[in-house]
């Protein structure tokens, strides 16, 4: 009895070592501010994020809420990423159950019997036996448990995985929807450009016929009409194409998308506030994802290594085996043994040096990578907030553009029917506004774009 307790008693001292390195978190260079801000920006940074508020309060298109919510219930892509995590939680649990004894029972029941014969008489016996059987690897060095931490840090990055699928996600319903408002807003554009140029082909017309003016003016009048003609079934073709590919991303068929606000009426806000750098860290799921990948290799390197060192197995098995199946449970039938066993690798050819050399380059990989991760991150949050600066700029540009451009085309109107110009006057100017009308509403398209593609830089979008 004694030995048993002194046997138990070293099997748990030894079992609080496990090899390997233990995981620390790497030092990574945080800069103190993104750049892309403006220097008063960069001198008032706050620990608030818009990578901190949740989709819904960012984007107030009711329908395009509607329109994220199907895709979050829906989407493909995000319902295997939850199958994967429960992979990862079924081989966790596998990986556990090592640290553990594994008992097993048994029963079984026999019957002989042999015929007389001249030399032998008439034979008949049965047995029956009941068995109880345990076997447990002592985990000495720590091979399961590195094992089992490896398995939770899988565990762990594939739920952080499947929140970056649900930022992505996000971000991407959110930019469809804008794109294929800008479509809706250029053929409506398009569709009142052409009913104005096939009035001012009719005027034209009447007064050609007229002999006020020649058939020239009359051709240009028809190149007006063709140019914002032509436009339109190119609008139709991209409008429905769109709605497919947003249908895909909600997890349905291609089909109709309910409309909300105008382009134009999409609330965004001036200034978008950044936070702290530091907050991106632990924001970003890519990051956290890496790092747990991190953590897993680094727990490998010590299953490789307890390869070195003995493996001890205990095993024992006790139970009941008689002739008489009356007497199983009573009497002498009894029987039991325990045993114990220990294996110590002597030539392997240098498999196990270098198996542990792979994990140990394995995790070099996984450290380069979270810092790789981290360098990325920090540089599309700085080409994100100079985007959005840059394009509310170009945006007021566009505008004041396309004010210019139609004040032209109006005077050159008034010059025309003064007979102080040509048509090819009325045409040029017209052609300019037309285009820079449309350049209007993708400078809007591009400033809400950039404020999706900062949501998303900032890991924005999974928060529930």
């Amino acid at each position: 009895m004694n030995k048993i307790v002194a046997l138990l008693s070293a099997v748990i001292l030894i079992s609080g070592c496990a090899v390997g390195p233990n995981y620390k978190k790497p030092v990574t260079s945080v800069p103190a501010t993104y750049r892309g801000l403006t220097p008063e920006e960069s001198a008032k940074t706050e620990a608030a994020s818009i990578g901190d508020q949740k989709w819904w309060d960012v984007f107030q298109d009711e329908q395009l809420r509607s329109l994220i919510r199907a895709a979050l219930q829906q989407n493909y892509d995000l319902r295997i990423a939850a199958t994967r995590i429960l992979e990862a939680q079924a081989e966790l649990g596998v990986t556990r159950a090592g640290q553990f004894p594994s008992v097993d029972a048994g029963a079984g029941i026999s019957d002989n019997r042999s015929a007389k014969s001249k030399f032998l008489p008439a034979f008949e016996q049965s047995t029956g036996h009941v068995n109880l059987s345990a076997a447990w690897e002592l985990d000495f060095w720590g091979k399961y448990r590195r094992a089992t931490e490896a398995a939770r840090a899988n565990l762990l990055a594939s739920e952080s995985a499947r929140l970056e699928v649900m930022v992505t996600l996000v971000s991407d319903v959110s930019r469809a929807y804008f794109q294929l408002r800008a479509m809706d807003l250029q053929l409506e554009i398009s569709k009142r450009t052409l009913a104005s140029r096939k009035e001012s082909l009719r005027l034209t017309s009447l007064l050609a016929d007229r002999g006020s003016t020649s058939l020239l003016d009359v051709r240009q009048a028809e190149q007006l009409v063709f140019t914002a003609g032509a436009e339109i079934p190119s609008l139709e073709q991209q409008i429905e194409q769109q709605e497919n590919f947003i249908s895909i991303l909600v997890g349905k068929n291609p089909d109709a998308v309910p409309r909300g606000l105008k382009l134009t009426e999409q609330p965004h806000p001036p200034e978008v506030p950044a936070g702290l750098t530091s907050s991106l860290l632990e924001r970003r799921p890519d990051i956290r994802e890496a790092e747990q990948l991190l953590i897993a290799a680094n727990a490998l390197i010590g299953v490789a290594r307890a390869a070195y060192f003995p493996q001890i197995t205990l095993s024992g098995s006790g139970g009941f085996q008689t002739a008489a199946l009356s007497n199983l449970f009573s009497g002498p039938a009894g029987t039991w043994n325990f045993g114990a066993s220990l294996t110590q690798p002597v030539f392997t050819a240098g498999r196990i040096r270098s198996n542990v050399r792979l994990t140990e380059a394995q995790q070099q990989a996984a450290l380069l990578s979270y810092q790789k991760t981290i360098q990325g991150a920090f540089r599309d949050v700085s080409d994100a907030l100079v985007a959005y600066r840059k394009t509310r700029e170009f945006r007021a540009q566009e505008e004041f553009l396309f004010q210019s451009a139609q004040d032209s085309a109006r005077l050159s109107h008034m010059r025309y029917t003064g007979g102080v110009t040509g048509y090819l006057e009325v045409l040029t100017n017209e052609t300019n506004a037309f285009s820079a009308e449309l350049g209007v509403v993708q400078a809007q398209l591009n400033e809400l774009l950039a404020l999706v593609q900062l949501y998303q830089a900032l890991g924005g979008g999974w928060q529930q």
